[in-house]
């Protein structure tokens, strides 16, 4: 795993906001669920969030009609949250997305974030990306990663569940233990 630091480029008040982060993967929370063997906890992954290439292959379509297809995408690994795939753009079909130029978000360690539509409902964002990341986080320049809410995802052939809540985008998988930042309760994580 990579660990990432303090970019020159993150602005102070974001750098003091991540001090108040309780829980980085060093301990776990008593209300975290023991790993059965075989799974990991996303109480171990740190924070700052963890960028490493992932093994498997990641498929992502909807209804058939594939929209990126990759063996050599990014996993984020977060505290409390269910890996989220970031797919290289040479793996997507752009032809098949609009951008959304009037959608963005700020995440306090990646950076600012463009959306993503598909053509046939160019309202509803599926996807995202960092344009101009956070200097920690440059490996994720260009990727996408997916709503599985709204797509059907794969990691290895096996299709995901969407991490709870409208907000976030991990993928759980059977080889993931919770609980998971976006259920009922959980928004100060």
């Amino acid at each position: 795993m990579t660990k990432r630091n303090k970019g020159n480029n993150v602005p102070e008040w974001i750098l003091k906001s991540r001090e108040k982060w309780q829980y980085n993967g060093q301990i776990r929370p008593p209300f975290a669920e023991q790993p059965k063997s075989g799974q990991r906890s996303v109480w171990d992954f740190p924070r700052p969030p963890a960028l490493v290439p992932s093994p498997k292959e990641v498929e992502v379509r909807k209804n058939e009609v594939q929209l990126a297809l990759s063996s050599k995408a990014l996993e984020l690994l977060e505290t409390a949250s269910p890996p989220t795939y970031y797919v290289p753009p040479e793996a997507i079909v752009f032809d098949l997305l609009v951008p959304l130029p009037n959608r963005g978000s700020l995440c306090e360690w990646k950076g600012n974030a463009n959306y993503w539509a598909l053509k046939e409902a160019p309202d509803k964002a599926i996807a995202w990306s960092y344009p101009n990341p956070f200097e920690a986080y440059e490996e994720l320049r260009d990727h996408l990663a997916f709503y599985p809410q709204y797509l059907d995802c794969f990691l290895d052939g096996e299709k995901v569940v969407p991490q709870p809540g409208g907000f976030y985008a991990g993928w759980i998988t059977e080889d993931l233990c919770g609980p998971f930042k976006g259920e009922p309760g959980t928004g100060h994580w």
